[in-house]
């Protein structure tokens, strides 16, 4: 996985060290496996999906963290993407809406030893602003915008990863806040599913069009 995610363009040793060593297939069902390591997305509970690694890995490299960043998540799912935040920065605030999803990734993460990662039921639309500002934030559900409370919890320079656009195909943002200033570049095309709460999509879009 890791030579073909370089033979992609993911060129970021730091990333690539650890998504080497956390095993992929330690957060889908046992039944799936044999289908861990491949590029593609993979169901998990609660209707949602486990993202395939060339993206989890783009979204992460285009982070640039450093090892004393505080990091906000919002999606926690699986809670892969959250063990990767965790072996390359300081701190990862991760914020989940499914009480499943929140409990039983909050249970993988602590039984291998993560402890540098909070964790909270809740809207993600919202963030977390009880521990902001945060020099990174990285959402794994699409907005129909870039929600203002995730903007406003953004550190001078943070960085933050979203996809925005419809609930078919988005745009894979990277953006950068200076003051009230924002530098913002597409990184790709994207299919991410609904991210849904407050300042997302409201749930009924996401049961009609699921």
């Amino acid at each position: 996985m890791v030579e073909r995610l370089r033979a992609q363009g993911i060129l970021n040793e730091r990333v690539l060290e650890v998504m080497g060593r956390i095993p992929r297939h330690g957060f889908i069902e046992e039944q799936l496996w044999d289908q861990a390591y491949a590029n593609h997305p993979l169901p998990i509970d609660e209707g949602q999906t486990i993202s395939q690694p060339y993206i989890v890995a783009l979204m992460t490299e285009a982070l640039e963290l450093q090892e004393t960043d505080r990091v906000l998540e919002i999606g926690t799912g699986s809670g892969y993407q959250t063990a990767i935040l965790a072996g390359l920065a300081a701190t990862v605030y991760t914020v989940e809406r499914s009480r499943a999803l929140y409990e039983s990734a909050r249970r993988r993460l602590e039984g291998v030893g993560y402890s540098n990662v909070y964790y909270k039921l809740g809207d993600g639309t919202l963030g977390w602003e009880e521990f902001s500002p945060y020099e990174a934030i990285i959402a794994t559900g699409a907005a129909p915008n870039v929600p203002p409370a995730l903007l406003r919890q953004l550190g001078e320079g943070g960085r933050m990863i979203l996809p925005v656009g419809d609930r078919q195909v988005q745009r894979l943002w990277w953006i950068q806040r200076h003051g009230e200033e924002r530098n913002q570049r597409e990184l790709c095309y994207c299919s991410f599913l609904p991210l849904v709460g407050k300042e997302g999509w409201p749930e009924e879009e996401r049961t009609r069009h699921h």
